[in-house]
């Protein structure tokens, strides 16, 4: 049998929990061998989370990049995204699970620019370093007081939805230092547009003038509109999302490199690995024991 990236689904310990869940990272780190996949080891997040460092200093992955983490570090993952921590001595902080039924259902209370920046991992870094003298710790470790509190039951499901909704404020009002750039515009929309086009039609085409014409616009300002938002052309954007929908389904699924070519629309098996080699680095073979 061959080995496969485990999916990580929410569970939280809690009775009747809504979708949301709060633990320290330190209690996670001395469960990790009691678990059924080592935390250390790459997993894929099946629900979307927030980790707050509050002490030491590591490493995180998040698709397959390692970023570095300190005191104050806050990093935030969406589901379906890659995700493996480096616990060590000293290392603490909290970690936010919360399922995609809750964050729809907090949507209505956040603002749209909230979700984009916070929640948009081909948009953004999933880092944001909190200055000193931010408030936002004293609000997650609330968080973490209320939903350890097994005396207090009452009214909670709304305590924590109000909790989560000033954490994510604040969390937005660090981020847009960040994301000056990003407001609502027509610009944001006919990328946001073309992204979501990209997730359908990917595996029928690479081409940016596809997706332009999909758009109704030329393939000029399409490429204007990538470089103001995300500092790469259409193409270089159309070839990283690939790549990295390569990468997921090569490690969490049993799928063969000739399989994978084919669903991802390589006419031959040859091309994408030419193409895969071309991106990374790696032949799709030698990319999955690494990380497997």
């Amino acid at each position: 049998m061959h080995k496969e990236i485990p999916h990580i689904v929410f569970d939280s310990p809690k009775p009747e929990n809504s979708g949301i869940d709060i633990l320290t990272i330190s209690s996670l780190a001395e469960r990790k061998d009691d678990i059924t996949h080592n935390p250390e080891k790459a997993h894929q997040l099946a629900f979307n989370m927030i980790v707050f460092y509050t002490a030491g200093q590591s490493r995180q992955l998040v698709d397959f990049v390692w970023h570095d983490v300190k005191k104050n570090t806050i990093i935030h993952l969406s589901k379906g995204q890659i995700n493996a921590f480096q616990f060590s001595d000293g290392l603490e902080g909290y970690i936010i699970l919360f399922t995609e039924d809750y964050l729809k259902k907090q949507i209505n209370t956040l603002p749209k620019n909230e979700v984009i920046r916070l929640f948009n991992a081909h948009l953004f870094s999933p880092i944001i370093q909190v200055p000193e003298d931010s408030n936002v710790s004293n609000y997650i470790q609330l968080f973490f007081q209320e939903y350890s509190n097994i005396q207090e039951d009452y009214n909670q499901e709304n305590t924590y939805s109000a909790l989560y909704s000033i954490i994510f404020s604040k969390l937005e009002r660090l981020k847009q230092y960040q994301t000056f750039h990003l407001k609502r515009s027509d610009k944001l929309n006919s990328f946001l547009a073309f992204k979501s086009l990209l997730e359908i039609h990917f595996n029928t085409s690479r081409n940016a003038d596809f997706y332009a014409k999909k758009l109704n616009i030329t393939y000029k300002h399409l490429n204007s509109i990538c470089k103001d938002l995300v500092t790469i052309t259409a193409k270089q954007f159309i070839d990283a999302f690939v790549i990295l929908e390569a990468k997921r389904l090569l490690i969490n699924s049993e799928i063969k490199s000739t399989e994978l070519a084919y669903s991802l629309g390589f006419e031959e098996p040859t091309n994408f690995v030419k193409y895969f080699k071309k991106h990374t680095g790696f032949t799709p073979n030698s990319f999955k024991k690494d990380f497997i």
